[in-house]
């Protein structure tokens, strides 16, 4: 169940979040509203259907799944990127995994792809503590009207 995008785009309603190393929903959820237990709160919020795959990892388990997913190519290039400027933006643009079209394109390797990645699961958004009892209740809400 998606957050109704109005909730989501109203910017007094959230902060933004950069998830340190090791946290967990439950304990961003215990130091934010008191309670573990609405750490659904934070994965609804955010979208995170599957906290394994979609939270970002710690240090010791990226490594360890580099390694699963790599072997010893983790230092290979995993695609490579130009960079188009558009007034006052730089936008990156993946070219693919041959650079002969575009000589002058940046590698980026399977390490700084998968850092990169891991990089956006951090960047979170955490409801305002002060409305939380309210998005629950709303949340409560509209589970009680749903038809299964």
């Amino acid at each position: 169940m998606a957050v109704r995008a109005k909730v989501k785009s109203n910017t007094a309603l959230f902060d933004t979040y950069d998830v340190r190393d090791g946290e967990t929903p439950e304990m961003i959820a215990h130091r934010l509203y008191d309670d573990a237990t609405l750490h659904w709160v934070i994965l609804l919020f955010n979208e995170i259907h599957d906290r394994y795959h979609q939270w970002p990892m710690s240090t010791v388990q990226f490594e360890d799944y580099l390694t699963d997913k790599y072997g010893d190519n983790i230092n290979s290039v995993h695609h490579y990127e130009i960079s188009e400027d558009s007034g006052h933006n730089t936008k990156k643009i993946d070219v693919g995994t041959v650079n002969t079209d575009y000589p002058a394109a940046t590698a980026i390797t399977n390490r700084e792809y998968e850092e990169n990645e891991q990089d956006k699961r951090r960047q979170i958004r955490l409801v305002d503590p002060s409305f939380v009892e309210q998005f629950v209740d709303e949340f409560k809400k509209l589970m009680n009207e749903t038809v299964i």
